[in-house]
């Protein structure tokens, strides 16, 4: 067992939660802790899925669990069921924080029109608005 791998007594706690098999059929090659024990190593560590150690099985097979309970809300079920237990035993501390500080943009991040004079540019007149006129179709000819 690695150093930040899941403890006997964390495993007891966290298996009965885990979604249960539903085809009956060949047993899996890779055991299920060893393959939470290596997304946990990639979340922890944030190393690529492709450079996951051997030990923890093979990368793309735990990438494919991570992705899976991910996508289907598994990994969320899990969180907030161990969040409840954890707050039913009362070591969690709900403190709640209210921050009164003011933020406040720049004025020119508002859009605001700045101090002093204000010139409104206006576009140049191109060739082509010269040839619309009288004039400037005779004197283009």
């Amino acid at each position: 067992m690695a150093r930040g791998d899941l403890t006997d007594a964390q495993w007891a706690v966290l298996e009965p939660l885990l979604p249960k098999g539903k085809k009956p059929g060949r047993p899996p090659t890779w055991a299920r802790r060893q393959l939470i024990d290596g997304i946990r190593f990639r979340v922890r560590t944030g190393v690529p899925w492709r450079d996951l150690p051997a030990e923890y099985g093979p990368w793309d097979r735990a990438y494919d669990l991570f992705r899976r309970w991910q996508r289907d809300g598994t990994r969320h079920r899990i969180f907030t069921e161990l969040q409840a237990q954890a707050d039913a035993k009362e070591l969690i501390t709900w403190d709640i924080n209210i921050d009164s500080t003011v933020v406040r943009a720049h004025q020119h991040a508002a859009g605001a029109r700045k101090k002093g004079s204000y010139r409104r540019s206006r576009p140049a007149a191109s060739p082509s608005s010269r040839m619309t006129t009288r004039l400037g179709a005779r004197a283009a000819a």
